[in-house]
């Protein structure tokens, strides 16, 4: 029902806040004794005044910054840089898919509300996405090389220069990875084009941009037979993982995809990709790859034996030395829960979070690693509007101390 939609708009620009200025409380202020009210705010200090509030949920912090001027200088200080603040559960970013500009609503776990929310840089509702402590890639799907790196929460990007590798790649793939400590990133492109008049050969290649350098280079480049590239890649350990798909003609069918891997620090090996290929766990519809505390964990839709292409249910999955270890199955009631549900779905995570979304609803169903607990999200606000309409969406780590 509309009156248990639980969400409020929110802006992210913070950086212009509403000041109230503090007044300190004089003497005789509602004291009945006679004696002198001191305001804690007036002699806490600077800095325990900002480890307090590190221990907010960041919408909590951002909101906090309107209260005094005090305050406001204290959650927008240059010295202090949040690298104190609590890991913050991640926010799923939830839009329709379309071809006007992109808006919708982030959800916020912590407090299980749902804000109005507009990220910079992203034009379409098909670009691909990627995001790591803090920092949310996205790639132009047209051209597969114009590439953005942005901070939701700050609103500050920075467009990369154009990936290498020749532009409108038959299938395209994009991870990046942030240290958490120095926080520069690693962005990876993987593109994957047919040679010509060949239906047997596909060319592939990784493109790897280093924020240190602000530099692409191509390390590796191969011709794949009977396998093509599609557009789901991790970065692992410095490790980045790959979906491959079977394309059929040399009979290899099962299975339906297989994993690679390259090892971006080495960057040295020449070796065949498929040498070391890890077959996935069982017949999938499709798969998610996420990187989850540095685990490489893959969410995929269960196909029918007799029919692969179908859905019977969705599965999540470790990868321990090289072996695929089930985590759980959905329950059959939750999977019922979406209603209306494809092959193919939107699924994300980070920290021990995933999030799950078919895109013919907007509900929002969550699974925690740690505790191994599903939950539905609070309603969204999003509606749909008539039978076609398809959602779609990606989580991010809302932080505050970095940047593009």
């Amino acid at each position: 029902m509309e009156g248990e939609i639980s969400w409020e708009s929110y802006s992210t620009s913070y950086l212009v806040s509403e000041v109230v200025e503090s007044k300190p409380v004089s003497e005789g202020d509602g004291s009945q004794d006679g004696g002198t009210l001191v305001s804690l705010d007036a002699i806490l200090p600077s800095d325990l005044l900002e480890k307090v509030l590190s221990f907010l949920p960041i919408a909590s912090i951002i909101r906090s910054g309107s209260v005094c001027k005090r305050w406001h200088e204290a959650v927008h200080s240059v010295r202090f840089s949040w690298t104190s603040m609590l890991p913050q559960k991640p926010w799923y970013f939830m839009f329709t898919c379309s071809e006007d500009a992109v808006a919708g609503y982030a959800y916020d776990p912590s407090l299980r509300k749902w804000y109005g929310f507009d990220f910079p840089c992203i034009e379409k509702s098909n670009w691909s996405t990627s995001s790591s402590c803090g920092l949310v890639c996205f790639m132009d799907s047209e051209d597969r090389s114009r590439i953005f790196v942005c901070n939701p929460i700050t609103k500050d990007w920075k467009r990369l220069q154009d990936a290498p590798g020749g532009k409108h790649p038959d299938y395209s793939a994009l991870a990046i990875s942030v240290d958490r400590k120095s926080h520069n990133y690693t962005v990876a492109v993987a593109k994957c084009r047919q040679v010509p008049e060949d239906y047997y050969q596909w060319d592939f290649s990784i493109h790897v941009y280093e924020s240190g350098s602000e530099s692409w280079a191509t390390p590796f480049n191969e011709i794949l037979v009977g396998w093509r590239g599609g557009d789901e890649c991790v970065i692992c350990n410095g490790v980045l993982y790959y979906l491959i798909y079977s394309t059929g003609v040399l009979g290899n069918v099962e299975p339906r995809h297989c994993l690679v891997m390259y090892d971006l620090s080495g960057r040295s090996s020449h070796a065949s990709l498929m040498r070391m290929a890890i077959p996935v766990p069982c017949s999938l519809t499709c798969g998610r790859l996420m990187n989850l505390k540095d685990r490489l964990v893959m969410v995929g839709g269960i196909g029918k034996h007799d029919r692969p292409g179908i859905i019977k249910g969705i599965g999540i999955w470790e990868l321990c030395n090289k072996q695929w270890r089930e985590v759980v199955r959905m329950p059959h009631k939750l999977f019922q829960g979406f209603g209306e549900f494809d092959d193919v779905f939107a699924s994300s995570g980070t920290d021990d979070l995933i999030y799950i979304q078919s895109f013919g609803s907007p509900a929002l169903l969550t699974f925690d690693m740690s505790q191994k607990m599903w939950k539905w999200s609070a309603r969204s606000p999003v509606t749909k509007r008539f039978p076609l309409q398809l959602f779609t969406g990606f989580c991010f780590e809302p932080r505050l101390e970095v940047a593009s």
